[in-house]
């Protein structure tokens, strides 16, 4: 239920209280973006102080981006390991796979490439076919590529319920389906991760050219 149908169930304005239990329930549920719900966002933006002292009690912190629009939780720093503190709270605790790791950096490298050369365009849409040619070169050779591609798209399922990609209605070429990569992979790929992940990947690379060498 958005903000002006929350209003007009409640047969009035709502009050504060109300309000911000609203805001804190969509929160907890997952990211707030303005362009989804701008009445719902500008209670948020209203509300910031109530909405950080209510969510300081319980060791999560507001993050609001005002020029992206968007806003989530996050756990505050406590001894948690670094990628973990990377997540959104709200998400549930779960490592990330090497393949799942790889599709975020190379989306979050496409989206640097694509800010680089878009102009006043703002939004990175993909289709399937599109994300799985990035992570292709990156796959073992193997002679049952449909097995490949579903488990590709149990990555995607995964990265979109993270809250990186959104899938849109409208569809590709063939039917294939369309993503927006979401702005807020931004905050959450740093360089530092981008590092991270180079390092894995060569190491991977290394496993892999020498595993070739020992089997030729």
């Amino acid at each position: 239920m958005n903000l002006r149908r929350f209003r007009q169930a409640s047969g009035a304005a709502a009050q504060p209280r109300d309000l911000l239990q609203h805001v804190a329930i969509r929160l907890l549920k997952g990211v707030i973006y303005k362009r989804d719900d701008e009445a719902l966002w500008h209670a948020l933006r209203r509300m910031d102080g109530e909405v950080r002292d209510h969510f300081r009690t319980v060791n999560l912190r507001l993050e609001v981006n005002e020029q992206e629009g968007h806003a989530y939780l996050r756990s505050r720093p406590g001894g948690e390991g670094e990628r973990e503190r990377s997540l959104p709270r709200l998400i549930p605790r779960q490592p990330l796979t090497y393949h799942v790791s790889l599709i975020l950096g190379l989306l979050r490298k496409t989206l640097a490439e694509f800010d680089a050369r878009s102009g006043d365009e703002t939004r990175l849409v993909m289709t399937s076919d599109e994300i799985f040619d990035l992570v292709r070169v990156f796959l073992p050779e193997t002679a049952n590529e449909p097995k490949q591609r579903r488990a590709f798209s149990g990555h995607l399922g995964q990265i979109r319920r993270l809250g990186f990609l959104r899938q849109l209605k409208i569809s590709g070429p063939a039917g294939q389906r369309t993503f927006e990569v979401e702005r807020i992979l931004v905050e959450f790929v740093n360089t530092e991760w981008l590092a991270a992940l180079n390092a894995r990947l060569a190491a991977h690379a290394a496993e892999r050219d020498g595993t070739g060498k020992e089997g030729g």
